[in-house]
């Protein structure tokens, strides 16, 4: 099948065909006409397979076919919406908007935080007929009265499953409250969670539905290998590996802003040009770093989950977990940086004896074990007992697998997610049975066999962690926060029913 086949106009296969590509990924051969025939839509895919373009191409065709919207001033105002998690991925389709519609009479802008707003609402005064915004800076703008959204006739939430993660559904639905109820709404997003399938019924209406990959799998072409090793030795081993393999564009992920700093400091000492990406840089020196990145200035980035969302480079090489994410999901997305379009790629992840929880939980998700292999001089001590991971107020408990009910008759609950760049403290953990994040006190089970603990990667399976009987067990899952810094949970309740995701106190783009 080729564009000409989806009933593309002519301007935009003749843009398709100037940035290079002839066929469609499989994605945008099921997307690209439910769009254009006018239906809504629910979309998954993973990360990588052309979703950006699965939805651009269609938006710009059904906009191109109609007039501009304008105010009573004569202004032109938006026709579409595009809703994005982050500044990166924001810019990201903004671009892709750009290429594909160059031969057209359409205009766009982005709209997000750490930049100024005089820029963007110069540019809304100018007029435009699709903006691409994050949650929170066009709610100011909606506030300052700098926007119009009364024409808006489609709307499209990217990347849905991180907008809820981030804890944007409460901004989510104060801006569809603004948007006019006849419209043509798109729903993309790289996992399909019950939560996301609750959203879908909310902003909806008999949407079609299409995906072209098992629920929460991993791209093919990616290479998943998992290296074990000593928590202390993580950086000598990542180093090991750079200058080994000769990687020369290295994208590393970390849980915490802290924590990409430090390793990034870390890696300029032992001679690689490095440097962080997170929520914490201005605008302007992330935008930097991506482009030092890319061109090669950089030899590895650094980041973190919600920083490096929506960062497309081509034939990136190699994505390195440097740590574990405590989101099964997240490792989807994270390792998604890499085997873009089709290209092949590597995912590589170091893991010590507190991230076994981590990994089984991960490999549950994508429902395949992932390979391991032993770097000779980096072999992990079989009798390294796991240990809990601190971070800040927050206490997450990596070692302990979550696979067997808990003792003490308590249900398995949900994990609580580590406190991301920017969420606020009062954050409940949704689905914990009202509690504020404090572990239950399972009375344990005495005469627990020694095959049955794992707690080093001696043992098999991988199940306790080195810790007092109160801790152990009983308490759930163990990846919930510890009562330090957490504030009550809403009565074990989210936003869409029992058993989901964290929700509130999410990071603002503003």
């Amino acid at each position: 099948m080729s564009f000409q086949d989806l009933g593309l106009i002519q301007p935009i296969l003749r843009a398709v065909s100037e940035q290079g590509y002839t066929t469609p990924t499989p994605i945008q051969q099921q997307a690209i006409p439910v769009v254009l025939a006018g239906h809504d839509l629910l979309a998954a895919a993973q990360t990588g397979t052309g979703k950006t373009a699965g939805f651009t191409l269609p938006l710009l065709q059904r906009l191109s076919g109609g007039q501009p919207a304008r105010n009573a001033k004569g202004r032109t105002i938006p026709r579409a919406l595009i809703l994005t998690p982050t500044r990166e991925l924001a810019a990201q389709v903004h671009e892709n908007l750009a290429a594909y519609g160059r031969h057209l009479k359409l205009s766009s802008m982005t709209m997000y935080g750490g930049v100024g707003m005089q820029p963007q609402i110069n540019a809304l005064e100018r007029g435009v007929d699709i903006v691409v915004a994050t949650p929170g800076r066009l709610l100011d703008h909606q506030s300052q009265g700098n926007l119009d959204l009364s024409a808006v006739q489609m709307l499209v939430l990217d990347e849905a499953d991180r907008m809820l993660d981030m804890g944007f559904v409460h901004d989510m639905r104060r801006i569809v409250a603004l948007l006019p109820r006849q419209r043509q709404n798109l729903l993309f997003s790289a996992t399909f969670s019950d939560d996301i399938r609750r959203l879908a019924g909310d902003f909806l209406r008999e949407p079609k539905e299409v995906s072209v990959a098992p629920r929460n799998s991993t791209a093919e072409l990616v290479e998943q290998i998992v290296f074990p090793v000593d928590r202390e030795r993580k950086r000598e081993l990542l180093v090991n590996l750079i200058q080994t393999r000769n990687w020369q564009q290295t994208l590393v992920f970390t849980r915490t802003k802290h924590g990409a700093n430090r390793l990034a400091e870390q890696l300029e000492r032992d001679g690689l040009k490095a440097t962080g990406f997170h929520g914490n840089k201005t605008q302007s020196a992330r935008l930097r770093a991506l482009a030092d990145f890319k061109n090669g200035k950089l030899q590895v980035l650094v980041a973190t989950d919600i920083a490096a969302r929506g960062i497309d480079i081509d034939q990136l090489p190699v994505v390195v977990n440097y740590e574990l994410p405590n989101i099964p999901e997240d490792y989807v997305h994270r390792i998604g940086r890499t085997g873009r379009a089709g290209a092949e790629g590597q995912a590589i992840s170091l893991v010590c004896v507190d991230e076994l929880g981590f990994l089984r939980d991960i490999e549950r998700l994508v429902r395949k074990p992932i390979t391991q292999q032993i770097i000779a001089g980096f072999e992990p001590d079989p009798n390294a007992k796991a240990q809990p991971i601190v971070m800040g107020r927050t206490v997450l408990h990596g070692g302990e697998d979550s696979r067997r009910p808990g003792r003490g008759g308590a249900a398995r609950q949900q994990p609580a997610r580590a406190k991301p760049e920017g969420r606020s403290a009062r954050a409940g953990n949704a689905g914990n049975g009202g509690q504020a994040g404090r572990p239950r006190q399972g009375k344990p089970q005495p005469g627990t066999p020694p095959e049955s603990r794992a707690d080093s990667w001696k043992s098999t399976p991988w199940a306790e962690l080195d810790l007092p009987p109160h801790l152990r067990r009983g308490q759930g899952n163990g990846r919930r926060p510890s009562s330090g810094g957490q504030g009550r949970s809403q009565g074990g309740r989210s936003d869409f029913g029992s058993g989901g995701r964290r929700q509130g106190g999410g990071q603002r783009d503003r």
